[in-house]
């Protein structure tokens, strides 16, 4: 690997690292919430949050970049926050990345709490926990294996998306250059061996990741049926 590709490896972790953060953040209250909640219009959340397993990437990244332009309100304001634009920055591929991949994280764990018993949520209420007091020791003991899916899938997307961040970030090296954009690259110069060096890496990477997550689903349902 030159020290593009290198560059280009390190922008994707730090880019996944950085969102898998924000979207366990985001995720975990969103996802309890539509668990628990019986508001009229809770369908109409989900399809809008599962809108990205169908949408193609590059339809998210066009109103993204509709949205990050100089002249709209997100724009505008980023520009007074920070001094400069958010189209083409890491921050907007942040934005771009917790947007897409939102749904990993958030279906997961609204399985998990929607399988949280009533009962237990009730009976810690009846000895004076709060609301709070419930979530934290009732229902993340028992979704525990789902924070480790979501978490995982959370960073394995965005370490595989290309469109979306093509169209908000561009492509420029040490800047917004992430591996699938470095591999398209390669492979539009003719470089093959590089570009199967990189997609070699990614393939194992995403093999590895995801016997993982099968693996540590398995261990943790089994430690959590041997508690019982």
């Amino acid at each position: 690997m030159n020290p593009t590709d290198f560059a280009a490896l390190w922008l994707t972790l730090k880019l996944a690292m950085v969102s898998t953060v924000i979207l366990m953040i985001l995720g975990t209250p969103l996802a309890w919430w539509l668990a628990r909640s019986q508001i009229r219009y809770r369908t109409m959340i989900e399809a809008l949050i599962a809108l990205p397993l169908v949408l193609p990437p590059t339809v998210v990244g066009f109103y993204l970049l509709v949205s990050f332009a100089p002249q709209s309100p997100l724009g505008q304001a980023w520009h007074w926050l920070t001094g400069g634009p958010l189209a083409f920055t890491f921050a907007a591929l942040v934005i771009g990345s917790v947007l897409y991949s939102l749904p990993f994280v958030v279906q997961p764990l609204q399985s998990a709490f929607m399988r949280v018993p009533a009962g237990l949520l009730e009976a810690a209420a009846t000895m004076g926990a709060t609301p709070w007091d419930r979530f934290r020791s009732v229902a993340v003991p028992l979704s525990r294996k789902s924070f480790f899916t979501a978490g995982s899938l959370g960073f394995a997307h965005t370490i595989g998306e290309f469109g979306i961040v093509l169209m908000i970030g561009g492509n420029i090296p040490g800047e917004t250059q992430v591996l699938s954009i470095r591999l398209y690259d390669h492979v539009e110069s003719l470089q093959y061996a590089e570009a199967h060096a990189l997609a070699a890496g990614l393939l194992i990477f995403s093999f590895v990741l995801l016997c993982l997550v099968y693996r540590g689903s398995d261990d943790l349902g089994v430690g959590a049926r041997n508690s019982t």
